[in-house]
């Protein structure tokens, strides 16, 4: 375990330069006490690591020295091989290089671990896309990728729910959700995010992009996430649901779900449990809870119970009258 933290603080000062011993102890969950004791350990082993005072001191590895640290766990073998997405990487035009980076670690992978890593190969497979759905038309991605990169500014013509719009944007990074490439931008100093498909033309500009200090990418989509679900979610419904209605429910989204699994229990006399589920726009939760019934049956609020009712008279009306054959089915049917 100790040899395992000694290999990765030189892995982290070699890729990240200094680095201070609060950060170092936190990137390793460690106590800074413990960390000392490891750099003691590491010096007295003729890795040449020192320290830097002052308030923006820390750790840091001599200029121009680096570790020949080659070998790989058969773990780790196979997490690399876990990580190489073909798809993904097709669509940012990295596709061939990843099955080159894949060759040359397979060839300098002893036996035994080469034949776990084709194993894991033939044996695993990560589909991004949701079902039903194929992916995205996106030609612009491999330049808003060269861009993301090189840290150029990007021009683009956005097709936006309020309409077509020019920007100038600073990129940030690229993000894969369900099989959706989207581009988190900063503009006028705020990160925002658009959604690659529906960026219409775009110029990468010579002009370098700015980067807020401490940004994120990860913690920032986690945020954005969490706020674009309570904006979505506007208002509340409380449903009557047996068992399969339950269900039924549960697959709505993860909102959903997670109000449905903290329902109260018992059921009503009737079997039914009451729960209170999030919703977008009353005609949305209409058109959502309408099928599910009558194993989910909306109690409240007044204005969706009465949104779910016309759309039952609206369709009872459609089916009320026979329906009217054309004029030439009728004539075959009557031969």
């Amino acid at each position: 375990m100790r040899t395992s933290r000694l290999l990765t603080i030189q892995m982290l000062l070699e890729t990240r330069g200094r680095m201070s011993a609060r950060a170092l102890a936190d990137a390793l969950e460690v106590s800074v006490r413990t960390l000392y004791r490891d750099v003691d350990q590491l010096a007295a082993a003729g890795v040449p690591i020192y320290a830097e005072r002052g308030r923006n001191g820390g750790f840091r590895l001599m200029e121009g020295w680096a570790t020949r640290l080659t070998g790989f766990t058969a773990a780790e073998a196979q997490a690399v091989f876990m990580s190489g997405l073909a798809g993904p990487a097709a669509q940012l035009g990295l596709g061939q290089e990843v099955a080159d980076a894949q060759l040359k670690l397979l060839a300098a992978l002893p036996a035994p671990q080469r034949g776990d890593a084709l194993r894991l190969q033939s044996r695993f497979h990560l589909d991004t896309l949701d079902w039903y759905r194929e992916a995205e038309p996106t030609p612009c991605l491999a330049d808003v990728a060269s861009a993301v990169w090189a840290a150029r500014q990007l021009q683009v013509d956005y097709e936006s729910w309020r309409g077509r719009i020019r920007r100038t944007l600073h990129p940030l990074g690229l993000v894969l959700k369900a099989g959706v490439w989207y581009l988190v931008a900063s503009v006028e100093g705020a990160p925002r995010t658009y959604r690659i498909a529906n960026i219409r033309a775009l110029q990468v500009l010579d002009a370098r992009s700015e980067r807020p200090r401490r940004f994120d990418l990860a913690a920032y989509w986690a945020d954005a996430m969490q706020r674009f679900e309570r904006e979505l979610y506007a208002g509340k419904a409380t449903v009557l649901a047996t068992a399969a209605g339950l269900r039924e429910l549960a697959r709505l989204g993860a909102a959903v779900a997670r109000a449905v699994a903290g329902a109260r229990r018992p059921a009503s006399a009737d079997g039914r449990v009451r729960v209170a589920i999030p919703t977008e726009t009353v005609a949305q939760a209409a058109a959502q809870l309408l099928p599910l019934a009558p194993d989910v049956v909306v109690v409240a609020p007044a204005a969706l119970v009465d949104a779910v009712a016309l759309r039952l008279r609206d369709i009872a009306r459609c089916y009320a009258a026979p329906a009217r054959l054309p004029r030439k089915s009728a004539a075959r049917r009557k031969s």
